[in-house]
């Protein structure tokens, strides 16, 4: 459809053209929508690389499975009162970080 249409607005384009003379710079009017139009056709079919592309929901289809492990309550903290976690170490920054050898 955008090979037909791209065309058809040549054609008429050309015929716009052999239809005006030289005093009139009428031709000059249209290369704005035209060269517009154009650069948007090219940009969408740049980035929209509908010759290109592939079906990524069909080719990148996972089966679903049970989950598995489990999960264990540990504790419960509610409210203000208590604002920290037992046993943190965010003052350790050595105990928490290793060292990759």
């Amino acid at each position: 459809m955008t090979a037909h249409f791209a065309t058809l607005l040549a054609t008429h384009l050309a015929g716009f053209l052999a239809e005006s003379d030289d005093s009139n710079p009428g031709w000059l009017l249209l290369l704005g929508p035209a060269g517009g139009a154009g650069l948007y056709f090219t940009l969408w079919r740049y980035y929209r690389n509908t010759d290109k592309s592939h079906s990524f929901e069909r080719e990148t289809r996972v089966d679903a499975q049970p989950i598995t492990g489990s999960d264990r309550k540990v504790n419960e903290v509610k409210g203000t009162k208590k604002s920290s976690i037992d046993g943190d170490n965010h003052a350790s920054h050595r105990q928490r970080v290793q060292r990759v050898s």
